[in-house]
């Protein structure tokens, strides 16, 4: 039998990741390993993760980025129009406005030309809105035929399920065409909010063997719920055009109890396994202690660290703490952009030109210790350059963070931001 070195070094790679990240064993050991993952290429270390993980890398999949919430929501409105069998969403919240209105008109049509709309919202996400979907407009949307509910609505003394929350945002039409990304459902994607303006997210469409991976998050959470469909009874049908559908695409899919480690563990096995670039676009960075670390192994390697995050937020205290961590990051060699062209709440990142992730992940905590996510991971270099490209184009509406960016912020927000950065492990 002929045995494969490169394949029995990268599993012990693998192996010991994992018994470090699980054991807290000796960080200096998995440095030596993943220093030795340099001449397979990050992509290879996290595909032989996932393998270990058993988390499927599908082939034959066409992948369209939408880089705005008019793009995403004309694209999505689109597909629903030639839907013929079964639409099914999960979403975090849905805001009611113009743009959730348009949807269920769309989605009732549907309906009455025999098509099965299931849609799965979180109870939080809604009550947490601004603009929530009240009891009767929910009974109004199921008169005209739509299968909607709520994701495990909090109830008194159970106020501890306010920490797991489902923040995916995911659409299956026909179990062909799947919709990932940061963006929920609300008219503030298209016009933004007058406070922090134009809202910058980002969103794809797969078609291809992939769909079966986002439909089976969507069926694990419905059944939570109302335990009706059967997994069994879906039959995804393949890309028949295989030459033209190529790309390689795995779901990264977080739960807090089954799958509790996994978007830290890709995140900071793709940061230490990086060899040449790393950019990361994300709102709310404030990232767990093993993903720091990870930044700083990576920078003290001599790896390119870009991070771009939005100047303002429309979560109170998140930039003061963003700010915090980041200054000390740009202090170490990291390269640090805030975006000023509205609101980034883009979740994306790019590493070496060979791999590259999108989806609803943030990097904080909430995101990477307690709620329910789902991540589209690319293992192609078309995708990733498109994504590069994209970051490129954000870089024109960003500002350094540097020191004389610093020394102009207010002693008073200094001290904000080292008193919030204290709270990240609940932000």
């Amino acid at each position: 039998m002929k045995i494969n070195s490169s394949s029995i070094i990268r599993r012990f790679i693998i192996a010991s990741f994992l018994a470090n990240t699980t054991l807290f064993a000796q960080q200096s050991l998995r440095g030596t390993l993943l220093n030795q993952a340099q001449s397979f290429g990050v992509d290879s270390l996290v595909a032989e993760y996932f393998r270990v993980k058993e988390i499927p890398i599908r082939e034959h999949n066409q992948v369209s980025l939408l880089t705005s919430g008019k793009d995403k929501f004309a694209d999505l409105l689109e597909h629903i129009e030639k839907a013929k069998t079964s639409i099914n969403m999960e979403y975090f919240n849905f805001r009611n406005d113009s743009i959730s209105h348009l949807l269920f008109s769309r989605l009732g049509d549907k309906v009455n030309n025999g098509v099965e709309v299931k849609i799965l919202f979180d109870a939080f996400g809604n009550t947490s809105n601004d603009s929530p979907l009240k009891n009767d407009y929910l009974d109004k949307i199921r008169s005209n035929g739509l299968q909607i509910i709520k994701y495990d609505p909090i109830r008194f003394p159970w106020v501890n399920h306010v920490l797991t929350r489902d923040h995916r945002k995911l659409v299956i039409i026909d179990h062909k065409v799947a919709y990932i990304g940061g963006m929920n459902v609300a008219d503030y994607y298209i016009n933004g909010l007058k406070r922090i303006g134009e809202w910058r997210d980002l969103h794809c469409r797969i078609e291809g063997d992939a769909v079966q991976d986002i439909e089976s998050i969507f069926v694990d959470m419905w059944n939570k719920e109302v335990n009706l469909l059967q997994r069994d009874s879906i039959i995804y049908e393949t890309n028949k055009d295989r030459n033209q559908t190529n790309a390689k695409v795995a779901i990264l899919d977080r739960a807090p109890i089954s799958r509790p480690t996994v978007a830290r563990d890709f995140y900071t096995l793709s940061i230490e396994g990086a060899s040449q670039r790393i950019r990361i676009e994300n709102p709310y960075f404030v990232p767990t202690t093993s993903i720091y670390k990870a930044i700083l192994k990576a920078l003290k390697q001599g790896v390119l660290v870009e991070i771009m995050v939005p100047e303002k937020s429309d979560i109170p205290f998140t930039p003061d703490a963003m700010l915090h961590k980041l200054y000390k990051l740009y202090k170490k060699g990291a390269h640090v952009y805030l975006y000023r062209g509205g609101f980034l709440h883009a979740k994306m990142m790019t590493v070496d030109s060979t791999l590259s992730t999108l989806g609803s992940i943030n990097l904080n905590s909430r995101s990477l210790r307690y709620d329910y996510e789902a991540n589209a991971v690319f293992f192609d270099r078309k995708i990733t350059a498109q994504l590069d490209s994209l970051y490129e184009s954000d870089l024109k509406k960003c500002v350094r963070l540097d020191s004389l960016y610093w020394k102009k912020r207010s002693s008073w927000r200094k001290a904000v931001g080292w008193f919030a950065n204290l709270l990240t492990p609940f932000l």
